[in-house]
């Protein structure tokens, strides 16, 4: 296993879809050894879809309060992954007088998506399996068996 990055902030553009679906999967999987944060250039509502499809996979996240890269309690992270081509513009500006790698991992946004709701639900649900694919990959992990 590579090393670990001791803090990891996951960014997106409202903070209320993406980036807490990431930050709650990277916790689930190495919460016990990494800090995990997210944050976004505007602050949203959590939306009702993600609470939802990361439900099916055993993750709570219906007590996220998004946060705003200007909210945030801590900036001391170690890597930053933006998954919103406005959050890695965000990024680079915040790490240019820091010692920080920034990843960006363009994702798409399933709130655009329009159609019945499980036409809606499956958009949210390959975001979500394209994140735990990506997580996995970068933290060199071997998924849980019961994800």
């Amino acid at each position: 296993m590579r090393d670990l990055p001791d803090a990891v902030l996951f960014s997106c553009t409202m903070n209320a879809v993406r980036s807490p679906m990431a930050e709650s999967i990277l916790k689930h999987l190495l919460g016990h050894r990494i800090y995990v944060d997210s944050a976004g250039v505007r602050g949203g509502e959590l939306d009702g879809f993600a609470i939802e499809v990361m439900d099916e996979i055993g993750i709570d996240i219906s007590r996220h309060k998004a946060k705003t890269f200007d909210t945030l309690e801590d900036t001391s992270f170690d890597l930053i992954i933006s998954l919103s081509p406005e959050a890695q513009h965000r990024a680079v500006e915040l790490t240019r007088t820091m010692a920080c790698e920034v990843e960006f991992w363009n994702t798409f946004d399933p709130s655009i998506v329009e159609g019945n709701r499980e036409v809606r639900l499956d958009a949210y649900r390959q975001v979500r399996d394209q994140l735990l694919k990506r997580i996995t990959e970068r933290f060199t992990l071997d998924l849980k068996p019961n994800l």
